[in-house]
């Protein structure tokens, strides 16, 4: 019988963007219980220093959290992001693209104006962050792991602009991992389905359709009901260890089965 491998995490180097909340909340604190050093970066300091919390929680030692307040539509922010990571802990190893935001509406009725900002958060954003990082990455043999969509796969109504954001960044990971497979980086990405944060609420969504999005939600997953953020983590963390060393240009559905089903 095999031994089991190691996830080989420990006391890696890793930077999770749109960590304040959400996803990206979660893999930060999933990473800090694999023994991670982690970078976490979001707009909100309030709910950072949250998420600092949490890692510590897991039992990470609290000079291995490093929290940067940062707009990563702002290109000197995600300069400073990627900077401030590498000076602080001398390295990066693994960098997930979690920031993103969902504008709602149909090609007749969204602004320009929101059509830019859902692209330059959603596509513009991890592409400047991954240029950034991987130098460093390269360095270290590391890899990225994208938070794509289920609506990168599959069209959804009255949402084109973050469909088209999505399928975006599924394919910038396999064009990513083409170019960098050789020099021993790998490049993938989740698509969820429809899990439990707080993202639709932004987008203006009432607390009362919420909760019946949710509840339908069950007959639009084949499991019968939505995911949770942890789910996600979950799959990231395999993809960004070891356990995942033959894995790049992946795009990894975690939705429950809704990209495979059809319409009835």
């Amino acid at each position: 019988m095999a031994t089991p491998k190691d996830s080989g995490l420990k006391g890696k180097v890793a930077l999770i963007t749109g960590a304040s909340s959400g996803i990206g909340r979660g893999c930060a604190v999933a990473f800090a219980h694999e023994g991670c050093c982690v970078a976490i970066t979001g707009r909100n300091a309030e709910a950072l220093k949250e998420v600092i919390k949490l890692c510590i929680e897991t039992g990470l030692p609290e000079e291995k959290v490093l929290s940067i307040i940062a707009d990563l539509s702002i290109d000197k922010d995600c300069e400073h992001v990627v900077n401030e990571t590498v000076s602080h802990f001398g390295h990066l190893d693994i960098l997930v693209n979690s920031a993103g935001i969902l504008v709602a509406g149909d090609i007749e009725s969204i602004s320009m104006e929101d059509y830019d900002k859902q692209m330059n958060i959603n596509t513009r954003s991890p592409f400047l962050m991954t240029k950034l990082s991987l130098p460093h990455i390269l360095k270290r043999k590391g890899n990225i792991v994208n938070i794509s969509s289920v609506t990168g796969l599959r069209a959804f109504p009255n949402v084109v602009a973050y469909n088209m954001s999505k399928a975006a960044v599924d394919h910038l990971t396999r064009s990513v991992a083409l170019e960098v497979a050789s020099r021993g980086v790998r490049v993938n990405a989740v698509n969820p389905g429809v899990i439990v944060t707080e993202v639709h609420k932004r987008a203006g969504m009432s607390d009362e359709n919420y909760a019946k999005f949710l509840e339908h939600g069950k007959t639009t997953h084949a499991m019968g009901r939505v995911g949770e953020v942890e789910e996600v983590a979950d799959a990231v963390v395999f993809l960004a260890s070891d356990k995942a060393s033959f894995i790049t240009g992946a795009t990894l559905p975690i939705d429950g089965g809704r990209s495979c089903m059809c319409p009835r």
